[in-house]
């Protein structure tokens, strides 16, 4: 299952993830910097360090799960 990180920085200066299931793609990367300015501007998420005052990183994450048999 893939995934898109958007990485933000609260006002304590930590880190904060955001994880949105089923990204479009090829992900636009003007889309997603509008929309993570969108995101800081309108307050529209908290964390507990604080609101989200800059953008830090976003990326699409791919999580791969291999079943292992253990004949039980």
């Amino acid at each position: 299952m893939k995934k898109l990180e958007l990485k933000f920085e609260n006002v304590e200066g930590k880190i904060v993830t955001y994880s949105i299931d089923h990204p479009v793609e090829p992900a636009n990367s003007v889309d997603v910097n509008t929309a993570m300015e969108q995101v800081i501007a309108q307050n529209a998420f908290t964390s507990s360090g604080g609101d989200l005052v800059a953008k830090k990183s976003a990326r699409i994450v791919e999580r791969v799960v291999e079943e292992i048999d253990l004949d039980v």
